[in-house]
C-alpha cells in the first residue's frame, strides 16, 4: 500500500504537493513518517541520486527526481519496488505536464496542493491487484530496480549525511567492484598462461629426453 506521498522541489525542500492516507485507513500513525519526509525533502541537493529506497523499518521511502522536482513515497516494505517507482514517474510526468513551467516561481509552500486529486486517482490505480499485475510485465529503464540504491533513513537523518555522499560511496564501491573484477581476469589469465608454459616446457624436456637417449 502507498501510504504518503510528497512532492517538493530540490533546491530548497519546498513542499509542493502532497497527499497522506487518513490515520484511520491505514491503521497506522503516519505523522513520524511524514517528519521524516519533510527531513529528507531538505537534505536533496542536486548531487543526489535520481533514483533511491531508504529502508524504514518495516516501512520504505521511495524517491525519484526529475527536473529539480523530488516525488517521493512511504510505502509498506512488501509493496513491489517496482511498482512504486511506476508509481512516481507517473506523478512526475503529469505533474511536470501541469506545472513545470511554474515550480521555479513558487514561494509558499505547497502550492500544487490542487495535484492531490491526480495522486489519489494514479494511486488507486497502483494499489489494485489487477493493475500491479499489468504493470508488472513493464520493462523499461526504470524498472531495473537493482541499480537503484538502497540505504536506511535513520542513517541518513541522525547522521546528517547528505544522500549525495551516499550517492558518491555507492560510485565508489561501483569503481572498486570493477577494479577487482579487472585485477581478478588478469590474475586468471596470468594463472592460463602459467599452465601453459608449464605444460610446454615438460614436453619440450620430454622430446629433447627423448631425442638424446635414443641417437
Amino acid at each position: 500500500m502507498i501510504l504518503l506521498t510528497t512532492i517538493a522541489r530540490v533546491s530548497d525542500g519546498l513542499p509542493l504537493a502532497a497527499s497522506m492516507q487518513e490515520d484511520e485507513q491505514s491503521g497506522r500513525d503516519l505523522q513520524q513518517y511524514q517528519s521524516q519526509a519533510k527531513q529528507l525533502c531538505r537534505k536533496l541537493n542536486a548531487q543526489s541520486p535520481d533514483r533511491c529506497t531508504l529502508e524504514a523499518g518495516d516501512m520504505n521511502f521511495h524517491f525519484l527526481i526529475a527536473q529539480g522536482v523530488c516525488y517521493l513515497c512511504l510505502c509498506e516494505a512488501s509493496f513491489p519496488k517496482k511498482v512504486a517507482f511506476a508509481y512516481l514517474e507517473d506523478l512526475h510526468n503529469e505533474f511536470y505536464d501541469q506545472f513545470g513551467r511554474k515550480v521555479s516561481t513558487v514561494t509558499r509552500p505547497y502550492s500544487f496542493i490542487e495535484f492531490d486529486t491526480y495522486i489519489q486517482k494514479t494511486k488507486k490505480t497502483y494499489i489494485d491487484s489487477r493493475a500491479r499485475r499489468n504493470l508488472g510485465s513493464i520493462n523499461t529503464e526504470l524498472q531495473d530496480v537493482q541499480r537503484i540504491m538502497v540505504a536506511n533513513i535513520e542513517e541518513v537523518l541522525q547522521r546528517g549525511e547528505a544522500l549525495s555522499a551516499l550517492d558518491t560511496k555507492a560510485s565508489n564501491l561501483s569503481t572498486l567492484s570493477k577494479k577487482y573484477r579487472s585485477d581478478a581476469k588478469y590474475l586468471n589469465t596470468r594463472s592460463t598462461y602459467a599452465k601453459v608454459a608449464a605444460v610446454a616446457v615438460f614436453f619440450i624436456t620430454l622430446i629433447i629426453y627423448v631425442r638424446f637417449w635414443w641417437l
